[in-house]
């Protein structure tokens, strides 16, 4: 008997390893069911699902070159259907859709606004060098307290 992918089959548990077990198919081929393929929950131990010589339905989810047949338990199980779900209703084209007023929040741009409309390369250059030369005196100030100060002996 050909194994063809899609099919539904029953087999015994030959083998159980920690990431999955291996079923004899009809026919004489072994698949492997992955231990995420054998319940849909988290499986942590796969011996609480299964013991060897155990009679599982499997479905043939696919069938390598090699002759690897990757198998699973939790998608041959009979699937509950799913409400359909409710139609969801039209969204208006976007130039249908009321415009709101957009307000620029972003009081970081303020300190642009006061300043003079145009400011040239050096004039900002010089106004950079002089907010830089003064975080650095703070900055500068702040770790030689904490030194204590100046020069200071210590003893």
């Amino acid at each position: 008997m050909s194994i063809e992918v899609g099919s539904k089959v029953t087999g015994k548990v030959t083998g159980i390893t920690n990431f999955g077990a291996f079923v004899e198919l009809p026919g004489g081929s072994t698949g492997l069911v992955h231990i995420s393929e054998v319940a849909d929950n988290y499986v942590k131990d796969i011996n609480e699902h299964l013991k060897v010589g155990d009679e599982v339905e499997v479905k043939v989810m696919n069938v390598e070159a090699d002759g690897k047949i990757g198998l699973s338990i939790r998608k041959a199980k009979p699937q509950p259907e799913r409400p359909e779900r409710p139609e969801r209703s039209e969204r208006p084209e976007r130039s249908d859709r009321p415009q709101r007023p957009r307000h620029n929040n972003n009081r970081s741009n303020d300190r642009f606004n006061d300043r003079q409309p145009k400011e040239n390369f050096e004039q900002k250059m010089a106004r950079f060098l002089k907010d830089s030369d003064e975080r650095l005196a703070t900055l500068k100030r702040a770790t030689e307290s904490k030194r204590g100060g100046r020069g200071a002996k210590r003893g």
